[in-house]
């Protein structure tokens, strides 16, 4: 069944559900006097791929900041193992948890193999600087997104799906249990977006990720991720596994879309067929 926004707010010190790692209570966003989420709470499930889908300007990507502290709430906190977020020092949540944000920008020339190197920043100290570890991890990386032989070509060189496995290397080589990613897909043509999917799956199922990531793409949303949270005006409307949340109802109340919900003959997960006004008539 498909959950509505609780009418009153968790307290913000509720712990979540013992497989949630990362959580948010009583959430409220804003960029200047917009508020763009309000008293949000989630629980992001342990060793789960979640995808959070919703319309243009509903709060997604505001949101994942938040779960990975680029942003500061206006009210409310994020939950990192049971700790405000905000009170944990930088370089241990960078251990913990890894965000890949809209479209990352990167000094021109740089390399993919200097890229995937930064992500064992948080692992340096003055006291332990580079190390056989830190080498293999990068190397480990590398392998994992099928990037070994592209180590040291410009990011400026690559198409958009190979910079886009550049950087997910990167968010892979900070060691990070948790990772978020805001919309890995975007301006990826089809076969690239199930490229990066499967190595997100790939580094789920193999690694033991755990993963949040937006998409707009409500097909692959389905078939990729384990839970759904949907969200409309700053608010998640509901939450669950994909076949209980992608209902017909729901897509017309969320995205004001007129669909049918069947399941799709490869993967079994629901599949959204938006109607449109030539057939509306017909269906």
């Amino acid at each position: 069944m498909t959950r509505p926004v609780p009418a009153r707010p968790r307290s913000q010190d509720r712990p979540g559900p013992p497989d949630a790692r990362l959580g948010a209570r009583s959430l409220r966003l804003s960029y200047g006097e917009r508020v763009v989420v309000h008293d949000l709470d989630l629980d992001v499930l342990d060793n789960t791929v979640t995808a959070v889908i919703g319309p243009n300007g509903c709060g997604k990507s505001t949101l994942l900041r938040a779960l990975g502290r680029l942003l500061t709430p206006a009210e409310g906190t994020v939950l990192l193992d049971g700790k405000r977020i905000d009170r944990l020092p930088t370089r241990e949540v960078a251990r913990v948890l890894g965000i890949l944000p809209q479209s990352p920008t990167a000094p021109d020339g740089l390399t993919v193999a200097d890229l995937v190197a930064r992500g064992r920043h948080p692992h340096q100290s003055w006291y332990r600087q580079w190390s056989s570890a830190d080498e293999e991890a990068v190397a480990d990386a590398l392998r994992m997104t099928g990037m070994e032989r592209l180590a040291d070509r410009a990011l400026d060189e690559l198409s958009g799906g190979q910079r886009q496995r550049a950087w997910i290397s990167m968010a892979l080589a900070q060691g990070t249990e948790l990772l978020l990613l805001d919309e890995p897909t975007t301006y990826l043509d089809l076969a690239h977006q199930i490229d990066v999917l499967d190595l997100v799956e790939r580094l789920h199922t193999t690694r033991g990720r755990t993963v949040v990531m937006v998409l707009h793409d409500l097909n692959l949303a389905a078939r990729y991720a384990r839970r759904l949270v949907a969200m409309r005006g700053g608010e998640v409307v509901a939450e669950g596994e994909p076949a209980e949340v992608l209902t017909e109802d729901l897509l017309f109340h969320v995205f004001g879309l007129d669909a049918r919900v069947i399941e799709d003959p490869v993967s079994g997960t629901p599949l959204v067929v938006p109607v449109g006004a030539r057939h509306r008539t017909t269906v």
